[in-house]
């Protein structure tokens, strides 16, 4: 038996040392340790199929940089257990927010992980409901943008209209949306998230709250009712056609079918690859005898969660991972894949360098807005799903000319704010977080 043999040569090593170490034979080559297995991790996201396909590369690239760490993209499926790694859509925000136990914050993963994580590092318009009191980050916003117009080159034309100098207003905005209507054309303007465009950009926009001190809803102002209102005349007027709460007007400007949009400023990048749409992009269109207008846009998206009760192996592997992701080099390449707003002004200026010119063209757009005067609302109707969920039922009764834009909103308001008492969960979110 080996063990018997192993504990006398250490007896006799310790009695006579000298004389075995004349006489030992050479020790035969120990086996090499076989290689540890890599942290698995799986990043659960909800994107569309090309921007998955996109975003694909950079997780190759990634995993190929190293052998202990392996991130796998997978379509996360409703009901089941977060993962490692979690992309989480604004829809999805206060679901999140309320199920935090099952998260880690961010900032104690790093310190974990013995990785630094500068929270004052990312630009401020992005931190936004991702930093607790102390601005620690408990989230990275890694897909971030802001609402911008998108114009239709080739319908502004066909009305004799110079697409180059897009509508600033919105005033100006119903003048070429009616042109375009006598063109022909059946979608002069078309919007998608019209929660998080006509309600807490609009808004902002025109420095109108959406809540009070204590986060109490307050979005039924002379600001929302008046736009809505003018929204319903659009409607009624067919300047303005609606393809439901989500992103389905997109694809239907998509298409060539609309002549304006308002949607997400990294929608550009993948309007831009359509060489049969001749695209514009402008900022979003305010109100012009609104004092103190325009202010600044909001900055939102899906931010990256990071699941508790991991593995230190896995612990290490996102902190590895999310310190990839703020590399000014992956920031450019997150931007040419997805049109996202660079997360550090170091990357922001490195992207003005070698990002082409074309694709900067909605991120210009984007940055001149989230700079513009104004304040960061402390309650976004977006981010709380079942309040979002009233605003668009409310909205499209408006559309249905069944209420006028007040009573609406109005109504809007007094149920969002019943919801908000009701539950816990989104009335902390609603009181606001961090930067």
């Amino acid at each position: 038996m080996q063990f018997p043999r192993i504990a006398v040569a250490m007896l006799s090593v310790a009695l006579a040392a000298p004389a075995i170490a004349a006489r030992a034979p050479a020790k035969a080559p120990q086996a090499s340790a076989a290689p540890a297995e890599p942290a698995n991790l799986e990043l659960s996201h909800q994107l569309d199929e090309g921007s998955a396909a996109r975003l694909e590369p950079l997780i190759d690239r990634f995993n190929s940089q190293q052998k202990d760490v392996k991130v796998t993209l997978v379509r996360r499926v409703e009901g089941t257990p977060p993962k490692q790694l979690n992309l989480v859509t604004p829809e999805e925000y206060s679901r999140f927010v309320a199920n935090k136990a099952k998260f880690k914050p961010l900032y104690e993963v790093m310190r974990e992980a013995k990785q630094p994580l500068d929270a004052n590092k990312l630009s401020r318009e992005l931190r936004y409901g991702l930093s607790d009191a102390k601005g620690q980050l408990f989230a990275l916003p890694l897909a971030y943008s802001t609402p911008v117009l998108y114009i239709n080159k080739a319908a502004f034309r066909k009305a004799g209209l110079n697409p180059d100098t897009p509508p600033r207003s919105w005033a100006e905005t119903q003048e070429v949306a009616g042109k375009l209507a006598d063109s022909g054309m059946r979608c002069p303007f078309t919007t998608s998230w019209p929660a998080w465009v006509f309600i807490d950009n609009m808004s902002s926009r025109n420095g109108a709250d959406v809540s009070d001190a204590k986060g109490n809803l307050n979005f039924n102002g002379l600001v929302q009712i008046k736009h809505i209102a003018m929204m319903a005349t659009w409607y009624k007027s067919k300047y303005f056609a609606y393809f439901g709460p989500r992103d389905e007007a997109d694809h239907r400007f998509a298409k060539g079918e609309c002549g304006m949009l308002t949607s997400s400023s990294s929608l550009f990048r993948s309007l831009a690859e359509d060489k049969s749409l001749d695209v514009g992009v402008a900022p979003l269109p305010y109100h012009d005898d609104v004092p103190n207008a325009p202010q600044n846009t909001l900055a939102d998206g899906a931010s990256l969660w990071v699941a508790g009760g991991m593995k230190p192996a896995e612990t290490k592997g996102v902190a590895k991972f999310v310190n990839y992701l703020l590399g000014p080099e992956v920031q450019i390449q997150l931007t040419l894949a997805g049109g996202f707003l660079p997360m550090t002004p170091v990357a922001r200026a490195a992207a003005n360098t070698k990002v082409l010119e074309a694709d900067l063209a909605s991120l210009q757009v984007a940055y001149s807005q989230l700079q513009g005067k104004g304040t960061a609302p402390t309650v976004r109707v977006s981010q709380l799903g079942p309040v979002r969920t009233i605003v668009e039922e409310e909205l499209e009764t408006v559309w249905a000319n069944k209420k006028p834009a007040k009573e609406a909103l109005d109504t809007a308001v007094q149920r969002g704010n019943a919801v908000l008492h009701a539950s816990s969960g989104i009335k902390t979110l609603a009181k606001g977080k961090g930067d």
